[in-house]
């Protein structure tokens, strides 16, 4: 394993509609945010695919990363990721190929094999499509030849597209993902920020397995955490109090807007409620900025990450742009 001593920081942005906000506001708050992380001297922004969730306006993920892209200079932007069975990969080519003729070497390409909703949303978006274990690796493929350089006579050409060679990356929260980045020589993006379970599992499967490509030559792990960071420990679990209530929705079917912080939330709660949010945000780091240097430190000696990209719900946009400079400096106060 060779990675750095300091991983690079970038983000995660699912643009949350709070409660009392609209779509619009969200979408302008997302520009604001990635401005920020970009002073900031973040890696990456990266925003995420999901359909018919009230509280989460990342849908038309190629669209809105040409938005955060057309406002920002320098960080890369993508998807964290494009699911890819929602979609044909001449359609994602076209789409991100534009991308990538209008911000070159700026734009990335995450992919996942999940819905990205639920069943109904699913079947609106597929139609008739019936997926089965062998068609997203199929599909992976397709994408990257239609991404890459032209052959002559070749007769499916994704203009714009061919020759752009947009990164590639394969995002995941089980050992499949990982097998299947190893095989084919990808970056792979762990997503503990939900889902932190298999997480070792996978990393050591993918580092394991990993066969050398013409995209990269040794293997590269980004992995997700949720962060909230705040000047004291106590501000810093008042505010988690608002994703706390979103996992919550998640997991109990009642999905809605991001709530503002709520104290004495946890302690509301039954018991087995506690412990299902607790799994689901297993990786959090919740605290000031010595508990946030801490987490970080914890979690980059675990999975001697590459990357590290946050995720970072937190209702008042001041204070999430407020969070996101603890965690820079957090970052920062490790040595390189």
């Amino acid at each position: 394993m060779n990675a750095p001593t300091r991983p690079a920081l970038s983000m995660l942005d699912l643009v949350p509609i709070t409660a009392g906000g609209t779509v619009a506001g969200a979408l302008a708050q997302s520009l604001r945010t990635a401005r920020h992380a970009e002073a900031l001297g973040f890696t990456r922004y990266w925003v995420a695919e999901h359909h018919n969730l009230a509280g989460v306006a990342s849908s038309a993920t190629a669209v809105l990363v040409g938005y955060l892209a057309g406002g920002t200079q320098r960080i890369r932007v993508g998807s964290g990721g494009i699911m890819l069975p929602n979609h044909t990969p001449l359609v994602v080519a076209e789409a991100f190929g534009t991308l990538a003729e209008l911000y070159p070497g700026r734009i990335d390409l995450g992919l996942g094999r999940a819905p990205g909703s639920d069943a109904l949303t699913m079947r609106a978006l597929r139609r008739d499509r019936v997926e089965t274990e062998d068609q997203f690796p199929r599909d992976v493929a397709m994408l990257q030849g239609l991404l890459a350089p032209a052959e002559p006579g070749q007769r499916l050409v994704a203009v714009p597209g061919a020759g752009t060679e947009v990164p590639i990356w394969l995002l995941g929260s089980s050992l499949f993902s990982a097998h299947l980045a190893a095989r084919m020589g990808l970056p792979y993006a762990f997503a503990a920020h939900f889902a932190p379970a298999q997480m070792d599992a996978a990393l050591t499967v993918y580092r394991a397995e990993f066969q050398p490509s013409a995209q990269l030559h040794t293997p590269y792990v980004m992995v997700g955490v949720p962060v909230i960071a705040a000047p004291s420990d106590e501000e810093a679990e008042l505010l988690a109090s608002s994703v706390r209530e979103r996992v919550l929705g998640i997991l109990t079917g009642r999905r809605g807007p991001l709530q503002p912080p709520r104290p004495g939330f946890l302690a509301s709660l039954q018991p087995e409620q506690r412990a299902g949010i607790e799994s689901f945000l297993g990786a959090a780091v919740i605290g000031g900025p010595a508990r946030v240097r801490d987490g970080l430190a914890r979690m980059h000696a675990r999975t001697a990450a590459d990357e590290l990209m946050i995720t970072c719900d937190i209702f008042d946009a001041e204070l999430r742009l407020r969070s996101l400079d603890i965690t820079a400096q957090a970052i920062r106060a490790r040595p390189s």
